[in-house]
């Protein structure tokens, strides 16, 4: 099985995933004011997650910055999402931190012996080296869950809608996905996605600031995916990309803001996955990029 096989096969792992997930108990809004979430690449996204959905209660900070402000993981409980749990600035930031509980799918890990908790996570995979797209929405999903108690939907509306949406579409190679509060870090899932699965230029952005930065190195023919309800705003937004020939996908994001998540969860990991069909890969970008995921090992680990 090739990695873009192996990627296709866990998206669709996500369904049974959803149905048997168990929520964590959500911490008290005392406790949440003295909490830290951190991470890095998409557990950094699970962590901006907490902070949005705790409505600004927790924060969410990257690892090496809370390296180089000691004060500050001193202070805290600090939340340490790692899927792998040997990102060495999460190793280094849990020995420093008040209190430090690692969110991991490897309870063995170098990060689960120093923290002074753990929260196993436990999605299965395909076994195979591939972007991440389930342990993402298990980390996600917990981290959420423990700063607000959310009901995740029953059915699989959010999933077939998501990739009927997306195998509509035709993209660009450069890419601008933008988002609010509940959906910038969805935004910058993404375009992880499109990093990891296929190298292309993407830059996440939030919609406001995009027409204040971002737009002006934009180009005709790029593409603009905004993550957002439809409104004046947008809308507006949408119809002056057009004029100047951009191309503008913005799909029908749902008001409720746990569906809201799982859809952009979704419509994230089907574009990437239609897109890398369509270019008839094999195997993901970072995988047979391997000078350059040698050093990203050496950076992270």
């Amino acid at each position: 099985m090739n990695s873009i096989e192996a990627y296709e096969k866990d998206i669709f792992l996500q369904l049974d995933f959803l149905k048997n997930f168990q929520k964590q108990k959500t911490i008290s809004d005392a406790q949440q004011k003295n909490i830290l979430f951190s991470g890095s690449g998409d557990s950094l996204v699970s962590a901006m997650l907490a902070e949005s959905f705790s409505h600004g209660m927790v924060k969410a900070m990257d690892p090496l910055d809370l390296f180089k402000n000691k004060h500050l993981a001193k202070s805290k409980h600090v939340y340490f999402v790692s899927i792998s749990g040997n990102t060495i600035t999460n190793i280094r930031v849990a020995k420093l931190a008040k209190k430090s509980t690692a969110i991991t799918a490897q309870p063995k890990s170098r990060l689960a012996k120093v923290s002074d908790e753990i929260i196993p996570l436990d999605s299965p995979n395909s076994g195979v080296f591939t972007a991440g797209s389930i342990s993402f929405l298990d980390s996600t999903l917990t981290c959420i869950s423990l700063v607000k108690k959310i009901t995740i939907p029953k059915n699989n509306t959010m999933f077939s809608q998501a990739k009927s949406d997306a195998a509509k579409l035709k993209i660009s190679n450069r890419l601008f996905i933008l988002g609010n509060y509940e959906t910038f870090p969805l935004a910058m899932y993404c375009a992880a996605k499109f990093y990891e699965i296929l190298g292309y230029d993407a830059h996440y952005c939030r919609i406001e600031q995009f027409s204040h930065m971002e737009l002006f190195s934009a180009n005709k023919g790029d593409t603009v995916i905004i993550f957002e309800e439809k409104n004046p705003h947008s809308k507006q937004l949408t119809t002056s990309l057009k004029k100047i020939g951009i191309n503008v996908i913005h799909p029908k994001i749902p008001k409720d803001k746990i569906s809201q998540t799982l859809y952009c969860i979704f419509f994230s990991q089907f574009l990437t996955l239609f897109e890398a069909k369509r270019k008839k890969k094999n195997d993901c970008h970072f995988v047979t990029s391997k000078k350059i995921r040698n050093v990203s090992n050496q950076m992270i680990y």
